[in-house]
C-alpha cells in the first residue's frame, strides 16, 4: 500500500478524487484554508517556473553545438507550425459539426466563493517570459564566448532547480490538484455548467488525441524513432497538467516524463521541454478555436467565414507563443483578437472564457503531451547538424 501511496500518478488522482468528494461540504472555516491553501501553493509553484527555465534552458543551450542557434530557430517553427496546424484542424471540424448541434446557452447559478481571508503574495523573480528570454540570451551569450566558469555555474544552478523541483514542486502538487477541484466542486460549476456544453467539451477533448496521435506520427517518421517510447512515459505529466490546468505547474512532472525516454536525449529535453512548455500551446489553440466557433453560434447565429477565421489562428498563433503558462493563459493573451477580428461583445467574451475553463485542464495536457513529439523532432534535427 506504502508503495502504492508513493506513485505519482496515484497520489494525484487521489487528489482529483478526494477534492470532488469534499468539496460540496466545505464549511466556511474550511473554505478559508482551502482558498489560501490554494493561493500559497499556486504562488510557489509559479515562484519556481522561472527558475526551472533559466536553470534548464541555459545549461541545455552551453551543451549543444555551434548550430544552436538553428535548433532554437527550429524549435519555434515546429512549435508555431503545431499550434496553427490544430487551429485549422479545429476550425475545419466547426464548419462541418458546429452547424448541426443543437447548443442552447444556460444561464446557471454558482456558490459564490468568499473573499480570502489569508493571503500570501510569492511574486516571482521575474516573468516567464522575461525568463524565457535571458535564459535564451544568457545560453547564447555562453555558447559563443565559450566561458566554462559560466558554464559550470549553471550547471550547478540547474541541479539546485531539480532538488527543488523532486523535493518541493513534485510533492505539493497532489495537495494544490485537491485544493482546485474542492473549490470547483464547491462552486457547482463541475455539476452545474459542464451539462451545458457537454457535446462540445468531448468533441474537443477527442480532437486533442487525434492531433496528438498525428504529431506523434510526424515525429516518428521524422525520427525514425518509435514514437511510443516517448508517450508512454507522459501519464503522470498529463494527469499533472489536467488536475493543475498550467503548464507552468507541470513543468516539472513534464521534464521527468521526458528524462525516462530512451529516444530523447537529456541535453536536448532540457531545453525543449521547459522551451515548448511555453510556446507551444497546440492543444489550447485548438480548443479555443473550437470554442469561439460555438459561442458565434450560439449567440450570434453563425460560425465565422473562412477568411475570418484563417486570420484569427494566423493572430492567434503568435499570441499562444507570448501567452502565460498558467490557467487560462491562451484565451487571456488573445482576448484582443476575439473582440476585433471576430467582433464578439461581452457576452461572447464572457462565454468563451467560461466554456474554455470547463476544459482548459485537457487543452494543457495537450500542450504538454505533445510537447514530447516536438521535442523527439529538434532530437532528430540535432543529431542531422551534428553529423552534417
Amino acid at each position: 500500500m506504502k508503495k502504492l501511496l508513493n506513485n505519482t500518478i496515484v497520489r494525484l488522482l487521489l487528489g482529483v478524487i478526494v477534492g470532488l468528494i469534499i468539496g460540496p461540504y466545505l464549511t466556511d472555516g474550511l473554505l478559508q484554508v482551502f482558498l489560501s491553501g490554494r493561493h500559497v501553493l499556486g504562488q510557489i509553484i509559479l515562484f519556481l517556473v522561472p527558475l526551472i527555465i533559466l536553470g534548464f534552458v541555459v545549461s541545455s543551450i552551453t551543451k549543444l553545438n555551434t548550430n544552436s542557434t538553428k535548433v532554437i530557430g527550429f524549435s519555434i517553427v515546429i512549435a508555431y507550425l503545431s499550434s496553427i496546424g490544430a487551429g485549422f484542424f479545429s476550425s475545419a471540424l466547426g464548419f462541418n459539426i458546429i452547424p448541426h448541434l443543437e447548443i442552447a446557452n444556460k444561464a446557471n447559478s454558482l456558490k459564490e466563493l468568499p473573499a480570502m481571508l489569508f493571503k500570501l503574495d510569492i511574486p516571482p523573480v521575474f516573468g516567464v517570459m522575461t525568463s524565457l528570454t535571458l535564459a535564451l540570451m544568457i545560453g547564447i551569450g555562453i555558447l559563443w564566448t565559450q566561458s566554462k566558469p559560466l558554464e559550470k555555474a549553471f550547471d550547478h544552478f540547474k541541479d539546485i532547480v531539480l532538488l527543488l523541483v523532486n523535493r518541493v514542486l513534485v510533492p505539493i502538487l497532489p495537495f494544490y490538484i485537491m485544493a482546485n477541484f474542492a473549490l470547483l466542486s464547491y462552486e457547482g460549476s463541475i455539476q452545474s455548467q459542464l451539462p451545458v456544453f457537454l457535446t462540445v467539451i468531448i468533441i474537443v477533448i477527442i480532437a486533442h488525441f487525434v492531433w496528438l496521435a498525428f504529431l506523434y506520427t510526424i515525429a516518428g517518421i521524422y525520427s525514425k524513432q518509435n514514437p511510443w517510447e516517448v508517450i508512454k512515459h507522459y501519464p503522470p505529466a498529463y494527469l499533472t497538467a489536467v488536475g493543475t490546468m498550467s503548464s507552468a505547474a507541470s513543468l516539472g512532472m513534464a521534464l521527468q516524463s521526458a528524462h525516462k525516454s530512451k529516444v530523447l536525449k537529456p541535453e536536448i529535453t532540457n531545453f525543449t521541454i521547459p522551451f515548448f512548455s511555453n510556446i507551444h500551446l497546440c492543444g489550447s489553440v485548438l480548443t479555443e478555436v473550437f470554442f469561439v466557433m460555438t459561442v458565434s453560434q450560439v449567440l450570434y447565429g453563425s460560425v465565422p467565414d473562412i477568411g475570418t477565421m484563417i486570420l484569427f489562428i494566423v493572430l492567434l498563433g503568435i499570441f499562444a507563443i507570448g501567452a502565460p503558462g498558467v490557467p487560462g493563459g491562451t484565451v487571456m493573451a488573445s482576448l484582443g483578437i476575439i473582440a476585433s477580428v471576430l467582433g464578439f461583445d461581452d457576452a461572447g467574451i464572457a462565454l468563451t472564457l467560461t466554456i474554455f475553463a470547463l476544459q482548459d485542464s485537457f487543452g494543457t495536457a495537450c500542450n504538454i503531451a505533445g510537447d514530447g513529439a516536438l521535442s523527439l523532432m529538434v532530437t532528430k534535427y540535432s543529431d542531422n547538424k551534428q553529423t552534417a
